[in-house]
């Protein structure tokens, strides 16, 4: 009995430790996200993205058609008819009389204005257009995901430096429970130090907190399942202060190389097309038709197919519509498209404006991330010293508990504000650099 106990006990401890080993396994092996991972994804799965693309396509499809439009129609055509009716007055007899025709008719526009070649020409641009509407939204996206992913950076980095000091204040908790159980220190002192224990360990909890909360934004903007696994790859904390590039050259890089630019120009450009069609109002259409048919009919003495080849025609034609008055539709057509015109050419203006004023805008953050850095590593190399020379004073007991906390605290504020200013000034940097559009060159 005891040796069958023994070996359901051995078979139960190798399934437990399979399956621990399967779990450690499976937490070993969550993907952890590059920065350029997590962009290349996003431009093929995000649902906005995808619908513009969608439209794209449909844009293709509306060149087609307008391309198509220029070639001439061919229709085919057939008929037959029964016809039922008396003979003769007062005749009882009934006849059925059939008839019927088949033909092919085609016609094709020889000359309209110009407007189809516009309609050609105004396909092309909706659909690079449409192109650049994914290239906007993409953009839009990027900066969102290049944002999530420095918090993350931030909160891992939080993390970590939250727990170097629980475990600081652990370590000196211990020492002081020690001198106090030998009568050596006073109960408030080692009751302080809990207290800084308890808060320290609430700073970390929050930076975990964070980084969950961060980590589900980025899910989301990637568009990731809830339940999936996700991380960030170890990022290089190490940050030096690059050169910023000349705010009068991104600022041009922006206006030659941004979609919304690209995409003003070429409305302006189809708004003249616009006026163009509206002029072609005044002017004639001109078209070409033929066709070729037959027909038959019972009543004759000749037969059927006989009568299809006697009947056979072929006709051609050309048809000129010329505008006489068209109710001033022609004319506020056209002063309608010139008002479009300087309308287009007032949004280039407003998006030239506001794209300058953003990349100014984030050269002047960068400058301020900057400057903050500076300060704020000079500021934690001051308050890292104190700290050190205070924790040495409590441990040989030149020093109060009061004093060592209240410098621990100031050293905690100067990391915070240190750490905080350090991805402020990574991300300032990274937003300013991808204005002159060689952002994503540069990622891993």
């Amino acid at each position: 009995m005891a040796i069958r106990w023994l070996k359901y006990m051995s078979f139960f401890a190798l399934i437990s430790c399979t399956l621990a080993g399967n779990a450690q396994q499976e937490q070993t092996h969550i993907k952890q996200w590059s920065l350029k991972e997590c962009l290349a994804y996003a431009q093929q799965h995000n649902i906005t993205l995808n619908n513009l693309r969608l439209a794209k396509q449909s844009a293709d499809q509306n060149l087609i058609s307008a391309k198509a439009s220029v070639l001439p129609d061919l229709n085919a055509s057939a008929s037959q008819n029964a016809t039922h009716y008396g003979t003769a007055w007062g005749d009882t007899g009934k006849s059925i009389n059939l008839n019927g025709s088949a033909g092919l008719n085609s016609s094709v526009t020889l000359f309209n204005g110009g407007t189809l070649r516009a309609d050609i020409r105004q396909s092309q641009l909706a659909t690079e257009m449409a192109d650049l509407d994914v290239s906007e939204a993409g953009n839009d996206l990027y900066l969102q995901i290049i944002q999530a992913y420095t918090n993350i950076m931030l909160d891992k980095e939080t993390i970590v430096y939250a727990q170097d000091l629980v475990q600081t204040s652990q370590a000196q908790t211990e020492q002081m429970d020690q001198q106090y159980k030998a009568g050596a220190a006073a109960k408030k002192d080692l009751i302080q130090l809990q207290a800084q224990l308890a808060s320290d360990q609430y700073t970390l909890t929050s930076a975990k907190n964070a980084e969950r909360q961060d980590k589900i934004t980025l899910k989301q903007l990637l568009q990731l399942p809830v339940d999936s696994a996700f991380d960030i790859v170890k990022a290089d904390t190490t940050f030096a202060l690059a050169a910023i590039p000349s705010l009068h050259e991104v600022i041009q890089d922006a206006i030659n190389k941004r979609p919304e630019i690209k995409n003003s120009l070429l409305n302006i450009e189809n708004s003249k097309l616009d006026l163009k069609k509206a002029k072609a109002g005044y002017l004639p259409v001109i078209s070409l038709n033929g066709g070729i048919g037959t027909n038959y009919n019972n009543g004759t003495n000749i037969g059927t197919f006989r009568q299809f080849d006697n009947n056979f025609y072929q006709q051609i034609g050309i048809t000129a519509t010329i505008p006489l008055f068209s109710r001033k539709v022609n004319q506020t057509n056209v002063a309608k498209s010139n008002i479009a015109i300087k309308q287009a050419e007032l949004d280039l203006l407003n998006t030239k404006t506001i794209l300058s004023q953003t990349v100014e805008k984030a050269y002047i953050n960068t400058q301020n991330a900057y400057s903050q850095y500076d300060a704020s590593a000079e500021q934690l190399n001051y308050n890292k010293e104190a700290y050190r020379i205070a924790g040495e004073e409590l441990r040989v007991g030149s020093a109060n508990t009061v004093e060592y906390i209240q410098q621990k605290n100031l050293y905690i504020q100067a990391l915070q504000a240190y750490t905080q200013a350090k991805y402020s000034a990574m991300l300032s940097l990274n937003v300013f650099n991808f204005y002159k559009g060689d952002f994503l060159e540069n990622q891993q």
